[in-house]
């Protein structure tokens, strides 16, 4: 997996953080472009404070409401797009990337995660919950990075393996 963000990619990304795109420029699509950007420069963890940062920014720029993020919709998009990245062959932008496989573009994929009761709950929208259906898939690397607890669990594990094993010649 070797995701690229095309310049068109970038200067959009600096644009909404530069708050010169407008509230009815920011759909779905423009929320999974913004996070692939994220993700083909960062890890996991990083890429979501990073969105969730730009998107507090952008309802603060905007006048709506903080109430309407959603901490967990957030990351969950974010794991889901770095699971797609992860599986999907090299691609130049943010477009190469979706025509490989445009599942990302049903909004409602998440319910295939959560429970709808879950997900659109007050405490998911405050913190994020994790998937109570099925698990979003994670991957350990990523850019060139280790991310996230599975990366932690691999490596204590691998530790484990190897200092029982015998030392010397």
């Amino acid at each position: 997996m070797e995701m690229i963000a095309a310049a068109s990619d970038i200067a959009f990304r600096d644009n909404f953080e530069a708050g010169k795109i407008a509230p009815s420029e920011f759909g779905h699509r423009a929320h999974l472009r913004l996070a692939y950007v994220y993700l083909s420069e960062n890890d996991v963890e990083t890429s979501g404070k990073k969105m969730r940062e730009a998107l507090l920014k952008f309802l603060k720029d905007n006048e709506v409401p903080p109430g309407k993020f959603h901490e967990t919709l957030t990351y969950s998009w974010i794991l889901a797009i770095h699971h797609f990245m992860h599986k999907a062959a090299k691609a130049p932008s943010f477009e190469g990337f979706l025509a490989t496989d445009n599942r990302l573009l049903d909004t409602d994929i998440m319910l295939s995660h959560y429970r709808r009761e879950t997900l659109f709950s007050d405490k998911a929208r405050l913190e994020f919950m994790p998937p109570d259906l099925q698990e979003i898939p994670r991957h350990i690397w990523h850019a060139g990075q280790w991310s996230g607890p599975e990366a932690l669990h691999w490596l204590s594990k691998t530790l484990r393996v190897l200092l029982r094993a015998p030392c010397g010649p």
